[in-house]
């Protein structure tokens, strides 16, 4: 690891330690100041953001931004502002005595360590601090290398609406995302890949710096042998579609009941022709990230291709199924899927949808879920609330969406994590303050001392007084 790099960062935590410490507690005004001006960043340069980010994926859908990155993030940040007065009274706390008092309240935990991703890089970024500033605390932000444009922009833009003391944009590629995460925070989150995110933790880990960590993993979609095909088709596809498919909580791959697979198909080309009449010049479709991302996704294709898949295209009559220069993949449908194949080991982040067949017993759906890592999220179709109900106690994932497909994502008043190998922690809304707080509690002892005398020697009194409770006690 580059020392002076080390060393460098090392000097910027600790002078945004230090100002935090001589600025604290923070409060509820600054609070909202910080949050306020997170989102005057983004409406007033979100042309900007918007143009940055489609050079950085070579074509990004413009909507994709405005919803996903932009609206979203702000409508976090707005939620915080009008409620972080509420989220930060005290919780008075049940006591044993009369004239005790007990209470917990929030602290800020100091400077937070956030490493966001490419695929949203306004919302993974920006998110956070929707908790982190709500919190009182201060922030230091690594963007994505994958998006450079966009990142450079932020590390421009910043500077502009905050102290260096408040948030600060550190650049660079994964060395500097190395020593980035090995720096002693208050508290740190990551977004990205399980793999690196064990990296992350094992960094954090040297000064015990706790961490939020958002992994993503195969998010299953379960067609239940009464739902409606048409209708899961859709809402999948939906999401398969949006940017390209490359989003942590995209369906990754579907359990549909053997008798329904025609049906799923003829529907999933309806949708696909209604909702991409055309694709390669569509404004509409976003590109994949990068050339090493897009030529990972074809050999996903080929590698199930060879190993017997079936592959389905559902590209425009007329157009490629998919485009090296324009690095855009139409959706395909993958089915006789078998464990072996690559499509089913790894995160897809990308348009492809592979459909593995079963009975029709969504107990036999069940039991592949659980027999696999723990998913960021996993979603179910069909109205039989028994079998709703049976998903929802017998599978794990950090949500459960039914029928629809990332629903949960926009809600502030939920938490949004993982659980297992998708991640550790969850934040939006209060459940981001709580998470980027210490609930301190905070006791007065009553005039008398009553809970301390307890402990005071000599004990023989208490003692026979405690025997005759033990002993009355059933």
């Amino acid at each position: 690891m580059n020392m002076s790099l080390q060393q460098d960062l090392q000097r910027v935590l600790q002078t945004m330690k230090q100002a935090h410490l001589q600025n604290a507690p923070a409060t509820a005004a600054m609070r909202r100041d910080r949050l306020l001006r997170s989102v005057a960043l983004i409406r007033d340069n979100h042309v900007a953001l918007e143009a940055a980010i489609s050079a950085d994926f070579g074509h990004r859908s413009a909507y994709h931004t405005q919803a996903a990155d932009l609206m979203t993030t702000i409508n976090m940040l707005q939620h915080s502002a009008e409620h972080l007065e509420q989220w930060m009274q005290p919780e008075i706390s049940e006591v044993p005595v009369a004239g005790m008092q007990a209470r917990i309240e929030s602290q800020p935990l100091g400077v937070v360590g956030i490493i966001s991703p490419w695929n949203f890089p306004i919302n993974l970024a920006f998110g956070p601090l929707a908790g982190v500033f709500a919190a009182g605390n201060t922030a230091m932000l690594k963007p994505s290398e994958l998006t450079p444009k966009t990142s450079e922009l932020l590390a421009e833009l910043v500077p502009r609406y905050f102290a260096a003391d408040e948030l600060t944009v550190v650049l660079g590629d994964a060395s500097v995302g190395q020593a980035f995460s090995a720096l002693p925070f208050d508290h740190l989150v990551f977004t990205g890949s399980t793999a690196v995110g064990k990296h992350v933790m094992r960094a954090a880990a040297e000064n015990l710096v706790p961490v939020t960590l958002e992994l993503g993993g195969k998010s299953p979609v379960v067609v239940d042998s009464d739902a409606d095909v048409a209708m899961a088709a859709a809402r999948t596809l939906t999401i398969k579609t949006f940017n390209a498919g490359q989003i942590c909580i995209s369906p990754d791959y579907l359990l549909l009941p053997q008798e329904a697979e025609a049906a799923f198909i003829t529907a999933a080309q309806q949708f696909i022709q209604q909702a991409f009449p055309t694709l390669q010049a569509n404004p509409d479709y976003t590109a994949i990230i990068s050339d090493r991302h897009y030529q990972r996704l074809i050999n996903l294709i080929e590698d199930a291709r060879a190993k017997g898949a079936r592959i389905i295209s559902l590209a425009p009559i007329g157009e490629p199924d998919f485009d090296a220069h324009s690095r855009k993949i139409a959706p395909h449908l993958i089915l006789k899927v078998t464990e072996e194949m690559a499509v089913m080991q790894e995160e897809i982040f990308g348009p492809l949808l592979p459909i593995k067949s079963y009975s029709g017993d969504v107990k036999e759906a069940i039991n592949y879920i659980n027999a696999h890592p723990r998913p960021l999220a996993a979603y179910y179709f069909g109205s039989d609330t028994s079998r709703q109900q049976m998903i929802a106690q017998q599978t794990t994932s950090g949500a459960l969406v039914i029928n629809d497909v990332m629903t949960h994502a926009s809600l502030d008043s939920l938490p949004f994590g993982g659980v297992g190998a998708s991640g550790i922690g969850a934040y939006h809304g209060i459940h981001g303050f709580r998470r980027f707080s210490h609930a301190k509690p905070i006791v007065i002892q009553d005039e008398a001392g009553t809970v301390n005398l307890r402990l005071r020697a000599p004990y023989q009194d208490k003692s026979a007084a405690l025997n005759e409770l033990l002993n009355n006690q059933h």
